[in-house]
């Protein structure tokens, strides 16, 4: 399984589950991340955590934990 936290600077991936449960599933949903959106990497922090994404025409830190929970298929 590929996850979004796998996915290198530059590169974009298309999510295709979203795991984990309850509110933490919720709050990642919530962000705009659903099955079928394209994401795009930005960037990574200097010390790794967070990332720094682009999806739905707007920008997003997501912590690698939470990255982990977002499987992906790279495009």
């Amino acid at each position: 399984m590929r996850t979004l936290k796998d996915v290198k600077v530059g590169k974009s991936a298309k999510v295709v589950k979203v795991h984990g449960e309850g509110a933490i599933k919720r709050r990642i949903m919530d962000m705009g991340i659903t099955k079928g959106v394209e994401i795009r990497v930005r960037k990574v922090a200097p010390l790794g955590d967070p990332l720094e994404l682009t999806l739905r025409g707007y920008e997003l830190s997501l912590r690698k934990a939470d990255a982990e929970m977002v499987e992906v298929e790279e495009e």
